[in-house]
């Protein structure tokens, strides 16, 4: 019952989890649009009325005029009701680290710990350094940010920096945790700090504006900067935690060795793919030619990992050469030792259960799909599958999945 109701609680804790982060990016994404897209206004009246950008847009059968007001409107005392975007990026960080303490972190003993990458002391201490990757990660992004981000070429310097401190984390990540966990934590962390951007930077600087505006104050320019630049990093960041997060259902992306390389190339070619349309709404402002250049080097980055973890000819060739007859006694005999102990009749993990050949027979789809196909089964490989045992199961499937 208690594998059961987790199971129940993980699946809303996701669902939450996606919804909000839908909306957050959403609004993200939609603001920097907006934003890419202004051109100077050119009726009188709206320079008159300190439009500093306007935007004509069509959808849903009707037409919306953007305006953007540098600091305040000159026609009318800043509007009382503001819209404020922040419960999107709130939301989502709660509920994603709910998930996240729910499956890595309570059960760290399953999920977060490898002890063929790392033999820690104890749960607790994978724990609390998986939580020390979180809070880390923002310390020292903030730091960087604060202390060069207003300096001479300082967007440059920030993100050569902050880019190099994403590879060493992914790097050691991938030694010390289980890398369904190493991917997931990486992502989880720059999500944290977009988050904190939010709410340590952006909407704080925002609030002292409204309340300088409202004090009949000139508000302090640094506040708008500052915000805008941790807009620009979470934009950024959009594409590689995504991809991070996604990487938990796919085992072959970060078992093997060197799974930090591709842990890397995803979040690099998501950055590079994310530039092209950032600088895209730019460009059609200017008038000019839409840059996909940095898309094209995003998807020759993810071509080349495709390639370089595909899997080996000597390996097919040997497997083909293999496909002979199996016997159900030898299928049996790989699931009783590699995946009865979590699916049996006391403990259905997954409400899974081989421990009879009808209950094989029935689940025979779901035993291929995770054995042989996602390879996320046995979780982090607790149990020593090999591959040989994975290629009888596989051919076991494909000869009919008979159970006698």
């Amino acid at each position: 019952m208690e594998s059961y109701l987790l199971d129940w609680l993980n699946l809303l804790l996701r669902w939450a989890h996606v919804v909000t982060a839908i909306a957050w990016i959403g609004a993200s994404f939609y603001f920097v649009m907006l934003d890419n897209s202004l051109s100077a206004p050119q009726h009188e009246d709206l320079k008159a009325k300190g439009v500093d950008g306007e935007m004509w847009a069509v959808h849903g059968g009707g037409f919306y005029h953007s305006n953007k007001y540098l600091v305040a409107p000159r026609w009318l005392p800043l509007p009382r009701n503001l819209h404020w975007s922040y419960w999107e990026s709130y939301s989502t960080w709660l509920t994603g680290f709910a998930l996240f303490a729910l499956m890595y972190l309570w059960q760290a003993n399953t999920f977060l710990i490898d002890r063929q990458v790392y033999a820690w002391s104890s749960p607790a201490a994978a724990a609390a350094a998986a939580l020390g990757f979180l809070v880390g990660f923002w310390l020292v992004y903030d730091a960087i940010c604060r202390t060069l981000g207003q300096r001479r070429h300082g967007d440059l310097v920030v993100g050569l920096l902050v880019a190099g401190f994403i590879v060493l984390s992914s790097w050691l990540a991938c030694q010390l945790f289980s890398g369904r966990a190493a991917f997931l934590l990486v992502g989880a962390m720059i999500a944290t700090a977009m988050s904190a951007n939010v709410f340590f930077w952006i909407i704080p600087g925002q609030r002292k504006v409204v309340a300088a505006l409202r004090a009949g104050q000139a508000p302090d320019p640094a506040h708008g900067r500052r915000g805008k630049q941790r807009s620009v990093h979470n934009t950024y960041f959009t594409l590689p935690v995504i991809v991070a997060m996604l990487s938990n259902h796919y085992g072959w992306l970060y078992q093997g060795e060197h799974n930090w390389v591709v842990l890397v190339g995803l979040m690099l070619a998501g950055a590079l793919i994310r530039h092209s349309f950032v600088a895209r709404h730019k460009a059609k402002v200017l008038g000019r030619r839409t840059p996909w250049e940095h898309a094209l080097v995003g998807v020759l980055l993810m071509l080349a990992v495709v390639v370089w973890r595909a899997p080996s000819a000597e390996a097919s060739n040997a497997s083909a050469a293999k496909a002979t007859p199996v016997r159900f006694d030898q299928v049996q005999q790989v699931l009783q030792q590699r995946c009865v102990m979590c699916h049996n009749e006391a403990l259905a993990s997954k409400n899974v259960a081989l421990h009879t050949p009808e209950l094989i027979a029935q689940h025979a789809q779901a035993v291929y799909q995770q054995v042989v196909v996602l390879r996320l089964m046995p979780l982090n490989n607790a149990t020593q599958i090999t591959e040989d045992e994975r290629a009888l199961v596989k051919r076991w499937f494909e000869q009919g999945a008979k159970a006698h």
